[in-house]
């Protein structure tokens, strides 16, 4: 056998019998220790320490061992333990070369790391010469730790986060078994495997714990009570340097609350503090004091750490009256940066991601502030604050509701009008975001679009528009209000106005007369750019200039596998929607998008509430567009041509109708189709009032949907009527083109075209008040009076195709022409609703919405449910959601909990 291999098998059963730690082994670990020598001083020839060999040689001409007066096993401690465990590892986990590591986010941190080496940087200082500076994370009642409860609670289809979690990441759970010693089911009979457990499945959710590591900590030895003691120790004179440069402050705004109702969190957090000693948590309290012969409420801002198991106050301050005035998360942060200290603020994240491999570089980030930009107002963290700067000018988040709901990027204005300077580092990446479903996503892009519509209303912008020059102001459009400012819709009825007034056909005779064909050419090209492509450009830059083009490819072919500009597409409408919403009325809001895992099915219900007004109103908008345009236009002579022309928007309208439903876990399933069909109908069928909340009635859901309206003024209705009368150019439009109308382009013809849309309105208000009248006690006169008004619309019908030759192209384009009108005059009877319950016209305004519901409903349910039939389209989805084990494992999961249902 060659030395070096026999070298190796020696040191491994070494570490293991150390390992192991038991005393029975003393005479093993001399023998191994011995041999190891023997083979270093006589097999690998290694003469430099004749010494060592000669007292080597002459031990064991005595008879004597050199290693028989060790002591073993070595006094056990933590960080011993972890390095041996460590250490044993590294020697026996095989792995081949091209695979280390197999972990493909481990792939990526080390790719980063090394590319960052070569990046030309400024030279890191000296610790003690680097910037104190103080971080805090704001936190009110989200999860700190995970506990098993959680880990092991089933939805619906028999899926538990702790199930997630294996098949999402099957290879860091082998490789947490296999540090634990464990297999299968034997992790949940150790109490100390549990505690790890929870804190394995915390770190890879967004929890408050997985912001507080301390894995780099251990690799220095816990010195002896003497040692820390002393003043000369290595271990007190990094702690003292460290609390010198850092603190750490957690902003649990409502741990009082927590830990006066024995809320689990609070004792969470106990723990998150009695592990992490530099950890402080700063909350707000109320306590009552006797002052003046009264027993009053008193606000206290409090900053503790802990001691053993308990809380040590540290800071108390009393505050005039309630903290939380404005909005929640600027709060949490303003009442805990008096208790900061140091030169500079930095704000993380509870979803933040960051890792050491980052933090190397964080001295030089601290200290070097360089490459100063004319414009940067970046929204969220993790930005850096020159403390004394912004302490001094009003604080790093402003707070009043509404207007500052994206409290961070008003830090930015106000330092810029400040004449303060805002830098940008590019050597320092931090992830943002968690796994979450797209229901979460939608409502953060909700939150990020209403927050920038307040900006555009704020007079931050106003002055920084007045006091730019103008390359800085473009680049302040394009990275704030610009970005949300969408000219697709406008383009649409464009074309639309140019092919039903007859201008296109026109253009088109003109440039065929003349020999012109390069008109196709630029409806085609704008078309292109519309599909995104010079959108995708810097990402495939950025790729290929960081991994090569060959790589930025493929990247981007995968993307497209996965749906990924089905995603962002339907984000646009997120973001176009709040957006526009919040500039003609305001009413910003924050909304709680949830830091849990995703692992249930909304219903369609659900669905519905959420996308009806951003995203399925419009899309069928778009989709009404198209038709008409397909039918009447002169441009697009050919079916190649109108797909180069039309194919992009109808990406966009299927995108924004299906989307939600091809991101939802199980949306393909018969069975949850079946139940979520009859959960909506319930729901659209009862009864709103006082006390029923909107996701038991469609009433008052209706109701809420309108309470922007409500709170708005008079501009504000005034401008929702007026972006409503585009439904009416569809009606106008389409009249003139009917085989009934005889080519007659009078005014008479439009105007007789009302008569349809009058005739709707007093059957809809018959109709109310015999709903009103006869619905509960005379429920046969009510549907004889509905069969009447059936049978007169079926005779009037059959009149205008008898006499008026009215064919059944002109009903399909009728409708085409006048259920835009009908939406348009819900809209505008919404905008004016004092006057139209003044004349008593709300009831029949409420029956036409709840039938446009319906129909909006029958519509996207339809596609979904036939979709639905075929099984493979189920599974395709759930692997397309997560990935190929996690499918298997749902399917034998349904197949249990339908067991246990049956039981």
């Amino acid at each position: 056998m060659k030395p070096l291999p026999d070298l190796c098998k020696k040191f491994v059963e070494l570490v293991e019998i150390l390992k192991e730690g038991h005393p029975t082994q003393k005479d093993r670990v001399v023998l191994l220790l011995q041999d190891m020598l023997e083979v270093v001083t006589r097999d690998m020839m290694i003469n430099e320490h004749r010494e060592l060999a000669e007292l080597g040689q002459g031990n064991k001409d005595s008879g004597n061992q050199l290693f028989a007066r060790i002591v073993f096993p070595p006094p056990n401690t933590a960080q011993w333990e972890e390095q041996i465990r460590r250490l044993y590892l590294l020697l026996t986990v095989k792995e081949s070369a091209i695979d280390v590591p197999t972990n493909l986010e481990a792939r990526r941190r080390i790719a980063f790391f090394s590319n960052s080496l070569f990046m030309d940087m400024p030279r890191a200082p000296r610790v003690r010469k680097m910037l104190s500076f103080s971080i805090f994370t704001p936190y009110y009642s989200e999860e700190t730790l995970y506990s098993k409860s959680d880990l092991e609670m089933e939805n619906e289809d028999g899926v538990s986060i702790i199930y997630y979690l294996q098949k999402i990441y099957p290879d860091e759970w082998n490789n947490f078994m296999e540090r634990l010693n464990c297999k299968g089911s034997e992790i949940w009979e150790n109490e100390e495997n549990i505690l790890q457990l929870r804190h394995w499945a915390s770190l890879r959710g967004q929890t408050l714990s997985r912001t507080e590591i301390l894995e780099g900590y251990k690799s220095i030895a816990e010195p002896s009570a003497e040692d820390k003691k002393s003043q000369r120790s290595m271990y007190t004179q990094l702690e003292a340097v460290a609390d010198m440069k850092f603190t750490y402050v957690a902003t649990c705004q409502n741990y009082g609350n927590q830990k006066r109702n024995g809320d689990r969190r609070a004792t969470d957090i106990l723990n998150l503090m009695v592990n992490n000693p530099s950890l402080r948590v700063a909350y707000i309290d109320e306590v009552e004091e006797r002052e003046g012969g009264k027993n009053q409420k008193v606000v206290l801002l409090i900053n503790s750490d802990s001691i053993l198991l308990f809380l040590k106050e540290i800071y108390r301050i009393k505050l005039p009256g309630s903290a939380k005035i404005g909005e929640g998360k600027p709060e949490n942060q303003n009442h805990a940066i008096v208790f900061t200290r140091g030169e500079a603020i930095q704000t993380i994240d509870m979803n933040q991601d960051n890792y050491l491999k980052k933090l190397l570089r964080c001295a030089t980030y601290l200290k070097n502030l360089m490459r100063i930009m004319g414009v940067r107002f970046h929204y969220g963290h993790p930005d850096v604050f020159d403390r004394i700067f912004h302490i001094t000018r009003g604080g790093i988040s402003k707070a009043s509701r509404g207007i500052n709901l994206s409290e961070d990027i008003f830090a930015g204005f106000n330092s810029t009008l400040r004449r303060g300077n805002v830098t940008h580092h590019e050597y320092i990446q931090v992830g943002k975001g968690r796994d979450v479903g797209l229901n979460q996503i939608s409502l953060f892009e909700a939150k990020v679009a209403c927050g920038n519509g307040e900006q555009t209303l704020s007079r931050d912008i106003y002055r920084l528009g007045h006091r730019f020059d103008f390359f800085r102001m473009l680049s302040c459009y394009y990275t704030t209000t610009g970005f949300y400012v969408s000219s697709m819709c406008m383009h649409l009825y464009g074309r639309l106005y140019l092919s039903l007034s007859g201008l296109e056909r026109a253009i088109v005779r003109y440039a065929q007369f003349k020999g012109d064909d390069a008109l196709m050419a630029v409806m085609a090209s704008q078309s292109i750019v519309q599909l995104g492509i010079l959108m995708a450009l810097p990402m495939v830059m950025e790729i290929g200039l960081e991994r090569g083009f060959r790589t930025a490819a493929g990247e981007m072919i995968i993307m497209q596998l996965q749906l990924a500009s089905v995603f962002f597409t339907f984000s646009l409408g997120s973001k176009l929607h709040y957006f526009g919403r919040t500039i003609l009325h305001g009413g910003a809001q924050y909304r709680a998008t949830g830091r849990g895992f995703v692992v249930r099915h909304e219903k369609f219900a659900e669905n519905y509430r959420m996308y009806s007004r951003s995203h399925f109103t419009k899309a069928l908008e778009l989709m009404t567009l198209l038709i008409v345009y397909q039918f009447y236009n002169s441009a697009a002579t050919n079916s190649a041509a109108f797909i180069l022309i039309a194919f992009s928007m109808w990406f966009l309208v299927v995108s924004w109708l299906f989307a939600p439903f091809l991101f939802n876990p199980s949306g393909f399933e018969w069975q949850k189709i079946v139940e979520d069909f009859d959960d909506w109908t319930k729901w659209m069928s009862n009864c709103g009032g006082i006390g029923v909340p909107s996701t038991k009635s469609w009433e008052s859901w209706w109701d809420e949907e309108q309470v922007h309206l409500q709170s708005t003024g008079v501009l504000g209705r005034f401008w929702e009527s007026i972006l409503a009368l585009r439904f009416f150019l569809y009606q106008y439009g389409i009249v003139y083109q009917l085989h009934v109308a005889q080519n007659d382009k009078s005014i008479v013809v439009y105007g007789l075209s009302w008569l349809v849309i009058v005739a709707v309105v007093i059957i809809l208000k018959i109709v109310s008040m015999g709903r009103q009248k006869f619905s509960a006690d005379f429920q046969l006169i009510f549907r004889l009076i509905k069969l009447f008004l059936f049978i007169a619309f079926i005779v009037t019908l059959v009149i205008f195709i008898k006499f008026l030759d009215l064919t059944f192209g002109d009903i399909f384009a009728s409708l085409l022409g006048f259920l835009p009108t009908g939406w348009a005059l819900l809209m505008i009877a919404q905008a004016c609703r004092p006057i139209v319950k003044t004349i008593g016209m709300w009831g029949s305004v409420k029956a036409l919405a709840r039938g446009y519901e319906y129909l909006m409903g029958f519509v996207i349910f339809a596609p979904v449910a036939i979709l639905a039939w075929f099984p493979f389209v189920s599974e395709f989805q759930t692997r397309l959601l997560f990935n190929q084990a996690f499918s298997r494992g749902l399917q034998i999961q349904r197949i249990l909990a339908g067991g246990k249902k049956n039981k």
